[in-house]
């Protein structure tokens, strides 16, 4: 088991692209959640799977398992899904020794952008980007999971 501890952030201006070494596209949908769980498969690309169950109710910090799963297993999984399947591309940016994923939403979610850090303790702090722009840590509206199932009566 992984913990998940992570900040994030609305981004504030473009200035972030001249910083990005990798992008992949993601399509991900949600299968199963509670108040304080939720069971996530995700494509990566065009090759590539993952299964996602987290747990805990902190949106900073939660215990997550992670398993690759077969591409023809996650299209399934995500023809079940409920809500929205979540288009974005995700580019990441490495700085100060940490990754920044900046997420740029598509489809149900155009124009929406945020940048996430991936920390190993809560009581880190990383250098800030000027890029950025108001923290939403714990905004509930701007979890995944919430903005997958927006509208979706959820247990």
């Amino acid at each position: 088991m992984a913990k998940e501890i992570e900040r994030k952030f609305l981004v504030a201006s473009d200035d972030w692209r001249q910083e990005v070494e990798d992008s992949s596209t993601i399509r991900q949908g949600y299968i199963a959640s509670m108040s304080d769980r939720s069971v996530r498969v995700r494509i990566l690309g065009q090759d590539r799977a993952r299964l996602t169950i987290k747990i805990g109710r902190s949106l900073m910090s939660r215990d997550e398992f992670e398993y690759d799963i077969p591409v023809r297993d996650a299209e399934e999984l995500l023809q079940a899904a409920f809500g929205t399947v979540i288009e974005k591309t995700r580019h990441c940016i490495r700085r100060d020794g940490y990754v920044w994923e900046v997420d740029v939403f598509s489809g149900a979610h155009q124009g929406l952008v945020v940048a996430e850090v991936e920390m190993q303790a809560e009581d880190e702090q990383p250098a800030l980007p000027a890029w950025l722009g108001q923290e939403v840590t714990g905004d509930e509206r701007y979890s995944n999971l919430v903005l997958a199932t927006s509208g979706v009566e959820v247990a």
